[in-house]
């Protein structure tokens, strides 16, 4: 096929490689514009799908709008049988869902109708939610609301927003493949009324660490927001930045330091921090932490 590839984070690389070692012709990559970057944080940065395009001579375009007759004219002039879309981060216009003559596919991670929009991995594992998945969706105009073609599931665990985003990505890339390959058998089934959620873009506020709440909560919080934007305490105006921990034992005033290992209280239980990070500085085991910065039994810890 003639496909138009739309895509921009980690997430999307591997359906974007998938494609191209399937034989599809894929004639052009879709993505947002390089953003400010580097050691610095000024030099413009490609985003990981424009870089994999340009290692596979495929021409890469990154248009700030879609709205425009212009943009919508370059894209049908692409004459693609389908388009694929993977957290792309743009809308697109019926204009563009029109234009190819199979229509526009999102490989979306989760499986719809729960966990629609933006954040589908970590607002699965914040909800506690025992599995997700990949879905293969016939877009239309709605929020994630078209028909599906193919689903897979995967259990959570205690996986991390990190771990789990590279497994559905690799699995929903195949997913895709294997879709793409027998496209005339997969009927498009309508999402159930039943069982709508939104899955709202995290904010950064977030991911401040809720001592306040169960220690499994806590818990979830770390590994929804590892490795990024990382759940974080506040130590005498430092933030620390928890990557991974363990819900244990243990009573106290929510957020105080009830041992030398940095065990902190929780509404219920507590958790023990197994990965820390300083800003600044590498991630490094809680013990190496604390060898070099006591945080010792009876601190309060505020966010």
């Amino acid at each position: 096929m003639r496909i138009i590839f739309m895509g921009t984070p980690d997430f999307a690389v591997p359906a974007l490689v998938a494609l191209t070692e399937a034989g599809h012709e894929v004639v052009a990559a879709y993505t947002q514009p390089p953003r400010p970057g580097g050691r610095r944080g000024r030099e413009p940065t490609p985003s990981p799908v424009q870089r994999e395009a340009e290692l596979r001579g495929i021409a890469v375009r990154h248009p700030a709008s879609l709205r425009s007759a212009e943009a919508q004219a370059e894209f049908a002039a692409l004459k693609a049988d389908i388009a694929v879309v993977a957290a792309y981060g743009l809308l697109l216009p019926q204009a563009i869902l029109d234009a190819p003559r199979l229509g526009c596919l999102n490989i979306h991670a989760s499986i719809l109708p729960r966990w629609r929009g933006a954040a589908p991995i970590q607002r699965a594992i914040l909800a506690g939610d025992p599995t997700t998945g990949v879905t293969i969706m016939q877009m239309e105009a709605g929020l994630d609301t078209g028909p599906m073609l193919a689903t897979l599931r995967t259990v959570i665990e205690r996986k991390t927003a990190g771990e789990l985003t590279r497994e559905l990505a690799e699995r929903g890339a195949q997913l895709l493949v294997g879709t793409l390959r027998d496209l005339a058998l997969h009927r498009p089934v309508q999402q159930p009324e039943d069982g709508v959620t939104y899955a709202k873009k995290i904010d950064k506020a977030e991911a401040r660490l809720d001592f306040t709440a169960d220690a499994e909560q806590a818990e979830r919080q770390v590994r929804a927001f590892a490795p990024t934007p990382g759940a974080w305490f506040a130590f005498e105006d430092e933030r620390y930045k928890v990557l991974a921990a363990d819900v244990v034992e243990g009573r106290g005033a929510p957020g105080t330091v009830i041992d030398d290992g940095l065990t902190i209280a929780c509404g219920n239980g507590a958790i023990r921090p197994l990965t820390v990070q300083r800003a600044g500085r590498p991630a490094m085991a809680t013990a190496d932490l604390l060898r070099g910065r006591a945080i010792p039994a009876g601190t309060v810890l505020t966010g």
